[in-house]
């Protein structure tokens, strides 16, 4: 037992005493840039008389909240956020690949100690003296073999560590993948609220023209029957109406489509449904947005994070195969005795023993080694070309997202005040039609102006709240503030 504890002991004292091969992972710089857009930003946008027209302030390094949709002060998509946390099958899945990723590199630790086994082997066996030419010697025993197995293959170039320091890339890369998942699925939470909301606001609006429009059909049909108009224009209106009713239908179908995708974000089935409703009354539009250092960036977004996460792994799994080309050490011990029976498995005389090591070198395998090393280099080249390919999207996305704020702002300040000149426009040429002043086409086109108007002011609306949201998960949504995910390893907070 002594020889075996010495054995285990120098085993280690290699292992640690190794060196490791390959290159040592360093992490990317931030892009030497500093800012989104090539021009300045301006400190806030346009502000419109309108729902939801409040003037917006990019307030520079400001932090983000974990829970960033509170800031849109909606109790009912706070409480569905909730339940698709708690609900929603693809946040389930990522939880369980990051389990499974830790498992595999605690597992991966193992190689690093040695490998002990215990054995027994009782046999119960007849002799015959016929083997030696003495047929009428015979005899029959019992023979117990216990034994007690070490072996350890000592990490001298550093192989196994280098593989457990991919595996914990790996685990890295997991842990940021169930960041990205939860802020995909937060957002897109948000982003159906805010479009159910909208089409409720095309709903009543078309339900307003239709309203409207009916009206007027009245006016015409009393003007025909007066005299003052003709049956053209009776149908004219009519055929205008079935035509605003017949947009109804479109707008309906989308919000029952909606409405499901809602509960399948809830973890829901279509049958089950969600009980919260959103209009756009209801949402608040954050006034304060944050507009991050462009160096912390590559910190916040998780879809960054994962990306150099696995130009870590790759970037160990270079110094795998470089391990494998050189020599391969091996160290084996036993002990055990060998006996008659279990009454004398520890009698004098009995015990035996046995401490090898080895050593062993490919000379000739085709190139294999060699290939693989390089297709691991070829790897890593890949996943760094990917990471920066990630880095410029993420930079995409802060930027256009930016941009999408400003120009919502200035498209909701235009189409508000269009609304109200079509809506001042169709009222004075309703009195004027009245009073046969202008003829019904020129009335008519006033309507389909309005018309136009009204619907294309909610979807302006509703643009700022989508926006809005779309900036938040731009910026990687404050995954670091969240406490429900333990951090490990290089999973820190940015800040």
């Amino acid at each position: 037992m002594r020889r075996l504890a010495g054995l285990a002991a120098i085993a280690v004292s290699v292992t640690l005493g190794g060196c490791e091969v390959g290159p040592d992972f360093l992490r990317p710089s931030a892009p030497d840039v500093d800012g989104y857009t090539k021009e300045p930003l301006s400190v806030q946008t346009a502000a419109a008389r309108t729902r939801g027209g409040e003037a917006q302030r990019f307030v520079q390094d400001m932090d983000i909240p974990g829970q960033w949709w509170a800031l849109f002060h909606s109790e009912p998509l706070n409480q569905l956020i909730e339940q698709s946390l708690a609900n929603n099958p693809d946040l389930d899945a990522a939880q369980a690949a990051l389990r499974q990723a830790q498992e595999n590199a605690r597992a991966g630790e193992g190689p690093l100690f040695p490998n002990v086994s215990a054995g027994l082997q009782a046999e119960r066996e007849r002799f015959s003296g016929a083997t030696f030419g003495q047929p009428g010697a015979t005899s029959t025993f019992s023979l117990v073999t216990p034994s007690l197995n070490v072996s350890y293959a000592p990490d001298v170039f550093g192989g196994t560590r280098r593989q457990i320091e991919s595996l914990l890339a790996q685990a890295d890369y997991q842990r940021f993948q169930l960041e990205a998942t939860y802020l995909t699925l937060t957002s897109n939470v948000v982003v159906a609220a805010v479009q159910e909301a909208s089409l409720r606001g095309q709903i009543a609006a078309t339900q307003d023209i239709i309203k409207d429009q009916t009206d007027q059909l009245g006016v015409v049909r009393q003007r025909f029957v007066l005299g003052a108009s003709s049956q053209a224009d009776v149908l004219t209106q009519e055929a205008t109406l079935a035509q605003t009713r017949a947009t109804l239908p479109p707008l309906q179908k989308q919000l029952a489509q909606e409405r499901d995708q809602l509960a399948a974000l809830a973890g829901r089935f279509p049958s089950q449904g969600v009980d919260e409703t959103f209009e756009l009354d209801s949402l608040r539009l954050p006034q304060d947005l944050p507009v991050s250092l462009a160096s912390r960036l590559v910190e916040q977004r998780p879809d960054v994070r994962a990306a150099e996460a696995q130009m870590h792994a790759a970037s160990a799994n270079v110094g795998v195969a470089t391990a494998n080309q050189l020599p391969q050490f091996s160290i084996t011990g036993s002990l055990g005795t060998v006996a008659s029976g279990f009454t004398n498995m520890f009698a004098p005389g009995t015990g035996v023993w046995s401490i090898a090591g080895g050593i062993s070198q490919t000379l000739f395998d085709a190139g294999t080694l060699l290939h693989k090393k390089r297709a691991a280099v070829a790897a890593f080249d890949q996943a760094a070309a990917q990471y920066r390919s990630t880095v410029i999207k993420a930079f995409q996305n802060v930027a256009d997202a930016l941009r999408a704020l400003q120009s919502d702002a200035d498209a909701l300040v235009a189409q508000s005040a269009a609304e109200r000149s079509a809506f001042a426009s169709l009222d004075l040429a309703r009195r004027q039609y009245q009073l046969g002043a202008i003829d019904y086409l020129t009335l008519l086109n006033a309507q389909r102006t309005w018309q136009q108007a009204r619907i294309s002011l909610v979807q302006a609306e509703a643009n700022r709240y989508a926006d809005t949201a779309a900036l938040f998960q731009a910026l990687g949504g404050g995954w670091w503030h969240r406490t429900d995910v333990a951090q490990s390893g290089d999973a820190a907070t940015p800040h």
